[in-house]
């Protein structure tokens, strides 16, 4: 009598599914369709990557196409291309995932409200010039006060859904709840490097990590006080982060590290929950502006990681448009 077979144990992905949404952190399709992601986010450094692989320079042509089709004067092309290219992805990204796709507004505005709200809408109207409702976009902007209070005003007032990235902070995540945003990306993996920079502390157990314990912080402070604010962690080192965090909304993961938790087959515990966090001894606080400016202020880590990554992405969509500038002028 033959034996029957023993079941094969789900991977660590696959247990992860369970206790949260998974988003692919990246720009290649091909990476989205072999991880079956929700949803999948973007930046300036993504796009820049992926715009150098060569399947995907036919999108870089449509931009550019489009971009001299819309003006005369170089800059405002370059502009243009750059807004349509972002979307291009977008656009390819959606015919994979279910979910929604995050594209992120300039972090060069990041101290410009008006900007960001501007620049917002003209996403969401390229969205819509190809058949695409704002339902399934996510508008990302840099957690500054400004880049708040263009949230609060694009949800409010367009129904546009945002992801407040760039966050390090626990007053940059109390003002985002305040400001009724959709959603907030904080940093695990910056927060981590900061910590161990600064510390020399080369490794810290999964649950003592400093960017899994600011971002447990502030999911257990939204569900005690029922903010409609998701949490999804973002920039990952290692699996550890991410399994330390299941249970969470979201979690955005790069390719390498979705291929680990593929690959792996260690058991994954949830760990953060509703029931968990409404016993948390979280007090609740409110912030206007000088007082978000102080508590974030009082924060080095935050600080410091928040304008470092402004200048890092910005640094991107420099290059960015330097490589759609070199096209426009050989088309």
């Amino acid at each position: 009598m033959t034996s029957p077979k023993k079941a094969k144990m789900a991977s660590a992905l696959d247990q992860l599914k369970t206790f949260t949404t998974v988003v692919a952190d990246t720009g290649d399709f091909a990476a989205i369709e072999k991880y079956k992601p929700t949803d999948a986010t973007t930046n300036p450094s993504l796009l820049l990557a992926a715009s150098k692989m060569p399947q995907y320079e036919h999108l870089l042509k449509d931009a550019v196409k489009y971009g001299k089709s819309q003006k005369s004067d170089i800059d405002e092309q370059v502009e243009a291309a750059m807004d349509k290219l972002f979307v291009l992805f977008g656009t390819e990204i959606l015919k994979i995932v279910p979910g929604r796709v995050s594209t992120e507004v300039d972090a060069r505005l990041s101290f410009d409200k008006d900007a960001m709200v501007k620049k917002a809408i003209q996403f969401i109207d390229l969205y819509k010039e190809v058949g695409i409702g704002k339902d399934r976009i996510l508008i990302k902007l840099s957690t500054t006060w400004e880049g708040v209070q263009a949230a609060k005003i694009l949800e409010e007032e367009h129904g546009i859904h945002c992801n407040m990235t760039l966050l390090f902070s626990f007053a940059q995540a109390v003002a985002c709840a305040e400001a009724g945003v959709t959603l907030i990306s904080p940093f695990v993996g910056r927060i981590y490097d900061w910590y161990v920079k600064s510390t020399g502390q080369k490794t810290f157990e999964p649950l003592e990590d400093p960017g899994v314990k600011s971002v447990t912080k502030i999911y257990n402070y939204y569900k005690k006080y029922g903010y409609k604010t998701v949490v999804m962690g973002a920039s990952f080192r290692n699996p550890d982060q991410i399994t330390a965090l299941s249970g969470c909304d979201l979690l955005t993961i790069s390719p390498g590290l979705l291929d680990k938790l593929q690959t792996s087959s260690d058991s994954v515990t949830k760990h953060l929950s509703v029931e968990s966090a409404k016993n948390s001894d979280a007090e609740k606080i409110h912030l206007d502006e000088k007082t978000f400016r102080w508590m974030h202020n009082e924060d080095a880590m935050a600080v410091e990681k928040l304008a470092e990554g402004i200048r890092k992405f910005a640094v991107d969509a420099v290059k960015l448009e330097s490589m759609i500038r070199e096209h426009i002028k050989l088309d």
